[in-house]
């Protein structure tokens, strides 16, 4: 069994809860069963860990709580948020700008080596 999985959000759209609920209810339960989680964020889905962001989207009008409610949850259910290094140029972002639970930014060759070292899976949305 896999102790590692990374979650890639590359296509997902930022402005719609729709498409990031699954994975981050996906990296929660993850979490829950002890398997180490990453969430990586890339591209446009980026501006997920730029401060303010998150906060505003809702997984649908009525949900009370926000995209960043759940990103907090997962975070305190161990999983761990990353920003890939081109995301901060595609996003006008800079490292000051990213959310407390953002782990930090890595590079390609980063995640290169944790996928091909590592007893992992990798989901992409």
């Amino acid at each position: 069994m896999p102790q590692k999985l990374i979650i890639v959000l590359a296509n997902a759209d930022p402005r719609s809860g729709e498409s990031l609920s699954a994975p981050l209810f996906q990296a929660s339960v993850a979490a829950g069963m002890d398997y180490h989680v990453e969430v990586i964020c890339t591209g446009t889905a980026a501006t997920l860990l730029k401060t303010g962001v998150a906060g505003s989207i809702r997984l649908k009008p009525d949900e009370a709580r926000s995209i960043y409610d759940f990103i907090k949850e997962a975070h305190a259910a161990g999983v761990r948020f990353f920003c890939f290094s081109p995301g901060l140029d595609v996003c006008a972002m800079r490292k000051e700008d990213v959310i407390p639970e953002c782990s930090g930014v890595i590079g390609a060759a980063h995640f290169i080596e944790e996928i091909m070292s590592s007893d992992c899976r990798v989901l992409t949305y």
